[in-house]
C-alpha cells in the first residue's frame, strides 16, 4: 500500500481544563477580550480566546523547546 501525501491526522479530541484565576488575572483576561473586540470587531468568548492566548505564548517561548510528537 502506497503512503498518502497527507499523514495521519493527530488526535483532536478536546481536553477540558478547569482553572481557578486570581481576580486580577480574570480582569486582565476580560480587558483583553474587550480590546480584541474593539480591534477585530468580533466578540469572542474567553473560552475561545484563552486557548489561543496559551498557544501563542507557548509558541513564542524560546526557552520552551522540545520535540513535538508527530
Amino acid at each position: 500500500m502506497a503512503d498518502l501525501k497527507l499523514s495521519k491526522l493527530p488526535d483532536r479530541t478536546p481536553v477540558k481544563l478547569n482553572l481557578v484565576l486570581t481576580p486580577h488575572l480574570a480582569a486582565d483576561l476580560n480587558a483583553y477580550a474587550d480590546l480584541y473586540r474593539e480591534r477585530y470587531g468580533s466578540d469572542e468568548p474567553l473560552t475561545e480566546l484563552v486557548p489561543a492566548i496559551l498557544a501563542a505564548f507557548i509558541e513564542s517561548d524560546r526557552q520552551f523547546k522540545r520535540p513535538r510528537p508527530s
